[in-house]
């Protein structure tokens, strides 16, 4: 009898418009392959959320107003010099079916004391409410300003980030 192994797979998923949350969504994918085959891709490349087949998803969406992007706020971004980003994790989440998977959410965000708030806060409550299993508490990555940079020292937690991640698999 040929008893195959199931190969352990991620899938990270993000929205950026300056980079930043580019950056941190490849920085824990690289932390995530050092255990398990992992694949990145943007939120306009994503398959509807009923789709993904990976044994993890990661959901990564910067900050906007308080919260998930909006279309508003993405053209703003744009206006301001950020890419143009036509449709966000919001969108993709409000069009999502049942999910039952293991799945984590993370965000980039303004180091501003009081600043409430994070989109991976909201996403992680609109997962769960699909039925989804969050496996890790929703991680905040810090920028300076709205375009960034990442703080000094954010892209090695988010490698570390994605590591630890793949351990509770």
């Amino acid at each position: 009898m040929d008893v195959r192994q199931h190969a352990t797979t991620a899938l990270v998923v993000y929205e950026s418009a300056w980079g930043n949350t580019r950056t941190v969504a490849e920085a824990v994918a690289d932390g995530l392959r050092e255990h398990v085959d992992t694949e990145v891709v943007d939120i306009g490349s994503a398959p509807p959320l009923e789709d993904v087949r990976a044994d993890l998803l990661v959901v990564g969406a910067p900050t906007h107003a308080f919260g998930l992007s909006r279309p508003a706020t993405r053209a703003d971004a744009h206006s301001k010099g950020g890419a143009d980003v036509s449709s966000g994790v919001r969108e993709w989440l409000d069009a999502a079916g049942h999910c039952e998977r293991p799945v984590a959410t993370f965000d980039t965000h303004i180091r501003h004391p009081n600043l409430p708030g994070t989109a991976s806060k909201v996403a992680a409550r609109r997962l769960r409410r699909l039925g989804c299993d969050l496996v890790a508490e929703p991680e905040v990555f810090w920028v300076a300003t709205t375009e960034g940079p990442l703080l000094d020292g954010e892209v090695e937690r988010a490698h570390a980030w994605g590591a630890a991640l793949a351990t509770r698999l």
